[in-house]
């Protein structure tokens, strides 16, 4: 499918309120047929997110121990992770301590998620990722583990106010462009 179609269709199934001021560009160079497709997506004209460029508006993350120290990722620890951590520890461990341990798992698996979901957004082919956006469920889209797919599904008319209010627990633990833009929608209802 041509680039310009398949802007069109993205484009269409963007929501009313953020017609006109979302807009997908990807330039193509007729001189470098081969490379992948590079995605610039804007919001009121301003470049907000670029696959190709680590140094945009929106934070990229570093390492590990970064993610795990950013004050404003809280990642919820559930009773069964509690339990895990007791079970693995075999001894009496205080339950303050447990909490801590628990937290600490928990914000370990999230950093390698956001690490790994990162590195593929920055080699990621846009042109590849919306075929896929366009011909699976927007559901699908809302609960993978691709940056791309989530950014997408959050900016399409078929996700009503009810599902973006709901979805703000679990969009804590999304990578920052998706949070960046859960707020630009939740902003516009």
């Amino acid at each position: 499918m041509s680039w310009s179609k398949l802007k069109q269709q993205l484009e269409s199934f963007l929501c009313p309120v953020l017609n006109g001021r979302v807009e997908y560009r990807a330039p193509g160079y007729r001189y470098l047929p081969d490379k992948s497709g590079i995605c610039y997506i804007t919001v009121d004209k301003k470049n907000v997110l670029n696959m190709s460029d680590k140094t945009n508006s929106i934070r990229w993350y570093q390492t590990e121990l970064e993610i795990k120290n950013d004050p404003d990722i809280q990642i919820p620890v559930t009773n069964d992770d509690i339990e895990t951590v007791r079970t693995s520890t075999k001894g009496p461990v205080p339950e303050d301590r447990l909490i801590v341990m628990a937290r600490s798992r928990k914000s370990s698996e999230h950093a390698k998620e956001l690490l790994s979901a990162q590195a593929s957004l920055s080699k990621s082919n846009f042109i590849v990722v919306a075929n896929k956006f366009l011909t699976t469920p927007v559901e699908e889209s809302l609960e993978s583990n691709d940056i791309l797919l989530n950014i997408l599904a959050l900016v399409d008319r078929r996700v009503g106010k009810k599902r973006i209010v709901n979805m703000s627990e679990k969009m804590m633990l999304k990578h920052p462009a998706v949070q960046y833009f859960y707020e630009l929608r939740r902003s516009m209802l």
